[in-house]
């Protein structure tokens, strides 16, 4: 039988409404591509295997600690915290406006905050840190005491030189033209660092911590907990806040003349224990606020941070010259006295401003 177009001879054309003719379905495929052989797949694998590990190596630990660079960076921490535990001695000086100079603000209130989410992470971040601070208090605190007992203004010219040139590296978080709010974030905080020296000071008589009662150790806890406060918070000296209070002298005495002497050693470790369990609470409470607003407000953050850090220079020298002793009062009429002072003012912000510039070099390398 033969076929045309899929009709059958003779068959009528009424029967047929529509007809399709049969199509062929045409695939256009690419050039085929010979398998590779096995020992190409085999170096591919290798080289693979090999990219990977050589990311899983330069990737950092997640503690910061491994290798050459971890060493680096946890000894440049513990140097980090000396600078900020001689803050901590000096009246008017913030630990918190030091670490927002050395560049370490962020991360440090950071770890503090998230100690009970990543409690290893932030220890590890935080144990460098207070080595060094441990250190640096431990190893300066009798020549920074003898320096502001005998020469008080060139003692603190240096540090407020260092804080000085300090500055540009907290200004560069704050780039590009500054609105009335963030004016206002700077002149409030600036003003109210300054008047910190102007608020009296209580005088309480420098034994009174070995006669406390139940009462007095509380007390001591919620001291602990406002000036941690002031040391979490840029420019607000807790050093400054426990000579408001009247217990700067008494506590430096009770480590200088008691506990490093091995004398009251009973006492003296109370007394700490009960000011350190304010401290830890008001750092953990403070450090949530602020990483809160670094976080929501980062610009007018910063420019609250200058203006304490400014207006704290002015305490600064407020207070040394308000608690110089009187029989200190000739060295004022010295010229020598003066121009020591700014040399060593000079000193100090050509120091701090050569470590900010080896660090901008730095990071232009890396």
């Amino acid at each position: 039988m033969i076929y045309y177009n899929g009709m059958k001879e003779n068959q009528p054309t009424s029967e047929v409404l529509f007809q399709t003719e049969t199509t062929q379905t045409v695939q256009i495929t690419s050039p085929e591509t010979p398998e590779p052989s096995q020992t190409e797949r085999s170096e591919a694998a290798h080289e693979s295997d090999a990219a990977q590990t050589v990311q899983t190596e330069e990737q950092p630990s997640p503690n910061g600690t491994g290798g050459k660079n971890g060493a680096v960076v946890f000894l440049a921490d513990i140097l980090r915290g000396a600078a900020i535990g001689v803050a901590f001695i000096i009246p008017g000086f913030s630990g918190g406006s030091v670490a927002a100079i050395l560049g370490i603000y962020e991360k440090l209130v950071g770890a503090i905050a998230d100690i009970f989410r990543t409690f290893k992470k932030s220890i590890l971040t935080l144990l460098p840190i207070a080595i060094g601070m441990l250190l640096g208090i431990a190893a300066l605190i009798l020549p920074i005491q003898w320096g502001l007992a005998h020469y008080p203004i060139p003692t603190v010219s240096l540090f407020v030189g260092l804080a000085i040139g300090g500055l540009p590296s907290v200004k560069d978080k704050v780039k590009g033209k500054p609105t009335l709010p963030n004016a206002a974030a700077f002149l409030i905080p600036c003003a109210l660092a300054a008047c910190l020296c102007f608020i009296p000071v209580a005088n309480r008589a420098d034994d009174f911590l070995f006669h406390l009662n139940a009462g007095g150790y509380l007390l001591l806890v919620l001291i602990g907990l406002v000036g941690s406060c002031a040391l979490v918070v840029p420019g607000i000296s807790g050093s400054m806040l426990l000579l408001i209070f009247g217990y700067y002298t008494p506590i430096v005495k009770l480590v200088t003349d008691h506990l490093l002497r091995g004398s009251d050693v009973g006492i003296s470790l109370a007394v700490l224990a009960c000011a350190g369990v304010g401290v830890v609470a008001g750092f953990f409470l403070i450090s949530v606020l602020m990483r809160f607003l670094l976080k929501k407000f980062p610009r007018g953050t910063y420019y609250a941070i200058l203006g304490f850090i400014v207006g704290s220079i002015v305490a600064v020298y407020s207070t040394t010259v308000k608690d110089t002793p009187a029989a200190l009062a000739p060295l004022y009429q010295s010229p020598w006295y003066w121009i020591v002072s700014a040399l060593l003012l000079v000193v100090g912000v050509a120091l701090s401003l050569l470590l900010y510039w080896y660090s901008k070099r730095k990071e232009k390398q890396s």
